[in-house]
Formats: C-alpha cells, sequence, structure tokens
C-alpha cells in the first residue's frame, strides 16, 4: 500500500501555519512554493485584469473587490504586465525588477534586465544604477553644473539632482549692475545618511 503524506501545513489570509511536524525537505519545498508565488502575484494579476478588460470590457472597480487592491496598485501590475511580452520576462528576476525598467523602450529594458542578471543586482542596486546612467545621460545632453557657471553668477545648485539653476533676473534701477553673487550650494542631504 502506497504511503500518503497528510498535509501538515496550510495558509491563511494572515499565516502560515504548521498543522503538524515537518522535515527539513519539505519546509524547504514550502519555502520555495511561497517565494514563487510570491514573486509571481503581480504579474498573475496584470495579465489577469488585462484579460478582463479585454474580454469583459472591465475596469477596476471591480478588480479592486475582488482581488482587495487598491486601483493604483491594480493599474500600476496592468501597465508592467503591459511592457513585458510573456516571452520577454526573466524568470530569475522579481517583478520589481522589471517595474524598475518598464519605462525604457524594450531594448533598454533587455540590456537593464540583462545586467541585472549578469551582476545579480537587488531591485535597490538596479534603481541606483539606472537612475545614475539616466543622470549622465542627461549630463551630456544639457550641461549644466556648477562648474559650467561662472563664479559669481548667481547660479543655484539644486542638492538632489546637481543641475544648476538659473537666477531670476533681479531688477535694477536704471544705470546699475546688480550685484555678483557666488552660486549657493545646498548641503547634499545624502552624504550624511549611512548605508544600513
Amino acid at each position: 500500500m502506497p504511503v500518503v503524506k497528510r498535509r501538515t501545513a496550510a495558509v491563511t489570509p494572515v499565516a502560515w501555519v504548521v498543522t503538524g511536524e515537518i522535515d527539513l525537505a519539505d519546509w524547504v519545498v514550502a519555502g520555495r512554493k511561497l517565494g514563487a508565488m510570491s514573486r509571481c502575484s503581480q504579474w498573475w494579476l496584470g495579465d489577469w485584469i488585462r484579460y478582463g478588460n479585454a474580454r469583459f470590457g472591465e475596469r477596476y472597480a471591480r478588480a479592486t473587490s475582488i482581488t482587495g487592491y487598491d486601483a493604483q496598485s491594480l493599474m500600476n501590475m496592468v501597465w508592467v504586465a503591459s511592457r513585458f511580452e510573456i516571452s520577454r520576462r526573466r524568470e530569475n528576476l522579481s517583478w520589481s525588477h522589471h517595474e524598475t525598467v518598464a519605462s525604457l523602450d524594450h531594448q533598454e529594458q533587455d540590456q537593464w534586465l540583462d545586467l541585472a542578471v549578469d551582476q545579480r543586482l537587488t531591485v535597490s542596486d538596479l534603481r541606483v544604477e539606472l537612475r545614475s546612467a539616466l543622470r549622465h545621460r542627461e549630463d551630456r545632453a544639457q550641461p549644466q553644473r556648477r562648474d559650467d557657471y561662472p563664479q559669481g553668477s548667481g547660479v543655484v545648485i539644486c542638492p538632489n539632482c546637481g543641475h544648476a539653476i538659473p537666477p531670476k533676473p533681479e531688477r535694477s534701477k536704471a544705470g546699475e549692475t546688480p550685484p555678483s553673487q557666488p552660486p549657493r550650494v545646498w548641503p547634499d542631504p545624502l552624504k550624511s545618511v549611512r548605508p544600513v
């Protein structure tokens, strides 16, 4: 007679509950299943709503009541799912990795996702690298840094992005020249933060 394993663990809306003893192998299998479900749920919901929209003309009101998610979260899931055909989704990266690059064109998305895989980037690391690359691209397109302006030009330097903000023209009395001021440089709030 075959041995039948009884279910010794269950999930509820707020817990994973062990109802008996499980061995290490079963615990590992359960963890892998839970991890996979967590990493996939946004894809599943995004695809589910896209189907409902196409097939039934459903929008987000019914989906919010069915799933319990707010409309904005569901719209985000749909948007990310719509930006990646199933064949382009990377199983070894999280949905959040894909969300991070979703606004880029397909070729750039693939390049960044390949980089994330090759360098084993966390979502946070990917966001930092992407932000840096986009900032560098903007800098090359429009040089607007402190060094591009002479001392005393009245330029204010943004503490977050480092871009220069030209001063408002000062009104002066006829024949007077406005006083020169050095650029104001705000302290970088991120320099004082230590990594956790």
